[in-house]
């Protein structure tokens, strides 16, 4: 189940699912179907199916709610210390010029945390935090105009 705005449960809608499993766990003992309890309940039989297992393995208790399912790699004291990393720049970090990629800080989290993490782990709470991609708002200094010509006028008509 997806969420808008990369939000989750509310704490009021968590507790609320957790009781419609505990419903489910009640109607488990009393051996009623997967399909009655799933309309009953207007859920569907999957998650019914689902439940089902872990109450079997677990009673009760394991219908219990086991919190959001996804908790910050960065705790926001880390990501602080990761921000005063990155005002440090690049340079400061062993790279030769002064950007900050996905793939480097990914990189910098290892050195500094010791914590595996993908690009979408890094870049959610970069964003979160009020990070954004930029672009480079000039050309690069070591950039030819006159090869760059030569090769449209050349090179690219061969090509297409």
């Amino acid at each position: 189940m997806r969420y808008a705005h990369g939000g989750g449960l509310t704490a009021e809608r968590q507790q609320a699912r957790e009781q419609i499993r505990f419903e489910a766990g009640e109607r488990f003992v009393r051996g009623e179907k997967n399909a009655v309890i799933a309309k009953d309940l207007r859920v569907s039989e999957r998650s019914v199916e689902r439940w089902r297992r872990v109450w079997r393995a677990g009673g009760m208790n394991a219908l219990a709610s086991a919190g959001p399912a996804k908790v910050p790699k960065l705790s926001d004291e880390r990501f602080a210390e990761l921000e005063r990393e990155l005002a440090r720049g690049p340079a400061v970090h062993g790279w030769q010029d002064q950007r900050w990629t996905l793939a480097r800080i990914r990189a910098l989290i290892w050195w500094r945390f010791e914590l595996e993490c993908s690009s979408a782990a890094v870049w959610r709470p970069l964003h979160r935090h009020g990070w954004s991609w930029q672009s480079p708002a000039r050309r690069a200094l070591e950039r030819d105009e006159d090869a760059v010509g030569l090769w449209k006028k050349e090179v690219w008509p061969q090509v297409e």
